[in-house]
């Protein structure tokens, strides 16, 4: 039901078809027929084998599948074994779907995570009677009781109240519990009012902290604003990070490359062969040669260790990620966080400490502190930490911070009686023995407790109140309220006897004024250095709370967010700002107030009409659909719902908002890495597609099949994967975010890639040339296959891509100016090194390749030619700084 608060109690019981006796077993009976269980529904799972294929939709893989069955049937049709390179490419192509199997279905757990925050029993009167139900089992019209500790089970109206108070701070971002009343709400206005402000309603996944009530319940299931959170998640798609577009992309135009240079080369082939296809009994083998061709360029072509690579160094980077306790739910979210331009984090628990503190105090400390301790019902448990009410929690460790333990004080001056909390009037008060005489002490609302004190403590003399001393500490009050704080007075009366009533109106009066105390969640110390490193990366930090405007605007100027309260802005000015032209507006504001959580989802959806590439950060339920709804969604791990986690692409285990900076950094190294070895991968491809075109042009065999798909998934994995480890250059946290519609060959890397692959290309026919005429002993272009060229040409473009991956610690520094070893890449080449020694040297290997062995000349001449890529790219390096620098 909507707008249950502006109706009165009974005017809802009467809607609700209910009474205090609550409904009649038969009836409820009836009503969970038509409104079902009170849980939410869950999400469709996907099976094994449906998030299987899904992996295999990418286009490389799709390509590399169709090269696997033409090899085979060409083979078959030769009556040849194509089974290796068969075999190679479908161990490809599984590993790069088992790899992609294992992410699971966020939305799914998020849904169960819900599930598991809802109150397990709860108490219903039905028939007059008070019972102990399953809370799937209560329907809307069920009057339950509310007690201090209860989780409440479903939405419902209050129609009863003894000073009811409940934390909503997981459901609206409220820090501090919520005093809950029996008065309607909006009456005499259309406006909503905002969920945090709906005092006369309860909700699903909030809990009652103090007090007592009861209510009538609204709404169950999906029908609770919990209920509407779920099925925001189940409507939130999940979107693709830059990274997998750029990535589809390649994949796209490299597929797009490969048909178009098949289809010509075998065109080429059967039209520079037409003589041969009319001799009889040579046309089936014409066309399996070309086809062979075929293969061999679309097998060049494709870099079928670059999915593979990828996947290996981003989950490199999560494990270097998860020691610095950032841990990543989402694969490919990891390079997200490189590129992210703003980040908009909930207040409550991730800026701040989600505990109430005592920051300031008037008055004499020892009195102030034990009068507030006192008189509060928090108390400190075997760990000397405060257990109760958030606020009477702060006061108690005050106390605490003062030397003094309340149990220590409760044993000598221990509560005889007491006028309890109420939010009417805005006080307690509560009676001490103090073994002979009595001492009340009375703490509550400054204004209220001030209006009751005739007197005032100072310097351990009782003075008459004043008209002067009372604007003294009204002034004292406005400072600390100015500054967000929350204000408490205390005072104290003190009695001969044993006050005959505990009425508060008997015994708060005359009273003596002893000191206030000012009190606020506090933030966390590390946030405003991270959020100073975020503006120095070109990150705007935004806070999204629903908190009041007041709090969050002091919160928001201590850290350095904003500068005035110009600068924020409330949920219900929110509302009335179309969607349309909020995308503008979210560009003034740091600080959204008193929000509810469709206005955080609004608020990420403008900043990424804006092209913004958005985080979310935070830890209630209300985080979650913008959480998921975000580029990129981070969770807490410490004081997060299950929701939130389960939500998030990356959860902070340590719930330190400085962890993001080093994951944003964490980010941009990884995706400059993967850069790095997506030029290595593609430069090396691009030689062997250039060799195996131009070789077939001037009439010879370059490399077979299975020679290019050792290159490519022995020889350049292994310096792939290696460049994928390699440090953070100097400047990775001071320049702005990278544009995440940047193509991938941004920065001069297309141009890199061409002439890199073209001098590998150059280098390893020269190779093949001198190889045959090694072979031949005399100098004349080679015809067909050449033995001792295609192993020293096999030789060489695996050494010289092996020595380029050297190249490409930087793109554009001199490889001798990199401070520091990569030892990994050092280990890589000798591993490579080794594996193409093997091919070359082990005679059944040798055969199985259709290598002759070499000459130590021939492989003096092959390193040779390889080790020229070295200095070959540094004079290019050179000249591309200096053209830079005269930019």
């Amino acid at each position: 039901m909507e707008e249950m608060y502006r109706k009165t109690a009974q005017e809802v019981l009467s809607a609700m078809e209910t009474g205090a006796q609550g409904l009649a077993e038969e009836e409820a009976r009836l009503r969970k027929e038509r409104y079902g269980l009170n849980k939410l529904k869950e999400a469709e799972k996907e099976t094994l084998l449906q998030r299987f294929f899904k992996q295999l939709k990418d286009p490389m893989l799709i390509i590399l599948l169709i090269a696997a069955a033409v090899s085979f049937v060409t083979g078959m049709l030769a009556g040849e074994s194509e089974l290796a390179e068969v075999i190679i490419i479908l161990a490809v192509v599984l590993l790069n779907a088992i790899l992609g199997v294992v992410q699971e279905s966020k939305a799914e757990a998020a849904i169960e995570a819900l599930q598991t925050m809802a109150a397990a029993t709860c108490k219903v009167i039905r028939d007059g009677k008070h019972i102990v139900l399953r809370s799937e089992e209560l329907v809307p019209g069920d009057i339950v009781i509310l007690e201090a500790g209860d989780a409440v089970p479903a939405d419902g109206r209050i129609i009863e109240n003894a000073s009811l108070q409940m934390e909503e701070a997981a459901l609206t971002g409220e820090s501090v519990p919520v005093y809950k009343m029996m008065e309607t709400l909006g009456v005499g206005t259309e406006a909503q009012v905002p969920l945090g402000d709906r005092k006369n309603m309860c909700y699903m996944g909030s809990t009652v902290v103090y007090g007592r009530g009861k209510a009538v319940i609204t709404g169950t299931g999906m029908n609770t604003e919990m209920g509407k959170i779920a099925g925001a998640l189940a409507a939130t798609e999940q979107e693709e990070t830059p990274l997998q577009r750029k990535l589809d992309e390649l994949g796209k135009l490299l597929s797009k490359l490969v048909l178009g240079i098949c289809i010509f080369i075998f065109a080429f082939n059967l039209f520079m062969a037409r003589g041969q296809l009319s001799v009889e009994g040579e046309t089936l083998k014409v066309v399996l040669d070309t086809f062979m061709v075929a293969v061999s360029l679309a097998v060049a072509a494709i870099p079928e260790g670059l999915a593979t690579v990828v996947t290996v160094v981003l989950s490199i980077g999560v494990t270097n990620m998860s020691k610095r306790n950032a841990v990543i739910r989402r694969l490919t979210a990891v390079e997200t966080l490189g590129c992210t331009q703003v980040i908009c984090s909930d207040k409550t628990g991730t800026l701040t400490q989600n505990k109430m503190t005592v920051v300031e105090h008037t008055g004499e400390t020892g009195i102030v502190a034990t009068a507030m301790a006192l008189c509060s019902d928090a108390d400190l448990n075997d760990k000397d930490q405060a257990e109760g009410e958030p606020t009477e929690c702060a006061l108690v460790n005050f106390a605490f911070a003062q030397g003094l333990r309340k149990t220590d004080l409760e044993k000598m001056t221990p509560r005889v009686d007491e006028a309890p909390f109420d939010s009417g009037r805005k006080m307690m008060s509560t009676v001490h023995d103090l073994g002979g005489s009595y001492v009340q002490y009375t703490k509550g609302g400054p204004d209220v407790v001030l209006s009751r004190c005739t007197a005032y403590l100072e310097n351990g003399q009782v003075k008459p109140m004043t008209e002067e001393k009372i604007a003294s500490i009204m002034a004292e009050n406005k400072a600390m309220a100015d500054r967000a704080l929350r204000v408490l007075a205390a005072a104290k009366r003190e009695w001969a006897e044993k006050p005959a009533s505990n009425k508060p109106e008997f015994l708060e009066q005359e009273l003596i004024y002893l000191g206030l105390t000012g009190m606020i969640d506090p933030v966390r110390p590390e946030v405003k250095a991270a959020i100073e490193e975020c503006r120095s990366a070109g990150i705007r930090a935004v806070m999204i709370t629903g908190d009041h405007k007041d709090t969050a605007v002091a919160i928001a100027k201590e850290l350095g967010i904003i500068e005035d309260a110009s600068q924020a802005i409330t949920g219900a000015e929110l509302e009335e700002i179309p969607d349309e032209e909020l995308g503008e507006f979210v560009k003034k504001y740091g600080v959204y107030a008193r929000v509810q959580p469709e206005h955080k989802t609004r608020i990420v959806a403008a900043w990424k009409r804006n092209d913004a590439i958005t985080a979310m950060t935070g830890d209630g339920v209300n985080d979650a659909p913008s959480i998921k709804s975000a580029d990129i969604g981070v969770g807490m791990g410490i004081t997060g719902t299950d929701v939130t986690k389960n939500v998030a692409d990356m959860v902070l285990a340590d719930d330190n908002f400085a962890t993001i900076v080093a994951a944003v950094g964490e980010g941009r190294r990884i995706y400059d890495n993967i850069r790095k070895a997506i030029q290595f991968l593609l430069a090396s491809n691009m030689s062997e597609v250039l060799g195996v075109f131009g070789a077939t042009l001037l009439g010879f065999t370059l490399l077979n099949p299975v020679h290019l798909l050792f290159i490519n998934l022995v020889t350049d994995c292994f310096p792939a994967l290696a460049l994928g480890m390699e440090k953070a250059e100097p400047d990775t946290m001071s320049r702005p975010p990278r544009n995440s519609r940047e193509g991938i060959f941004a920065g001069g890397l297309f141009f890199d890639i061409v002439y890199q692959g073209v001098l590998v290309t150059l280098l390893t026919m020269v190779s093949y040339i001198i190889g045959h005429c090694f072979e031949v002993g005399y100098f004349e272009m080679p015809v067909g296959v050449s033995p001792d060229g295609m192993s020293m040409a096999f030789l060489t473009m695996s050494m010289c891509e092996i020595f380029h991956s050297f190249n490409l610690r930087s793109q554009r520094k001199s490889v001798f100016s990199l401070k520091g070893q990569n030892k990994v890449l050092w280990g890589a080449m000798l591993g490579s090194l080794v594996l193409t020694a093997l091919v070359l040297e082990v005679p059944f290997l040798a055969n199985a390749f259709g290598f002759e062995q070499l000459s130590v000349v021939e492989y003096a001449v092959a390193m040779g030619l390889a080790v020229l890529v070295i200095p070959v790219v540094e004079i290019v390096k050179a000249i591309q700084r200096a053209a830079a620098r005269n930019k």
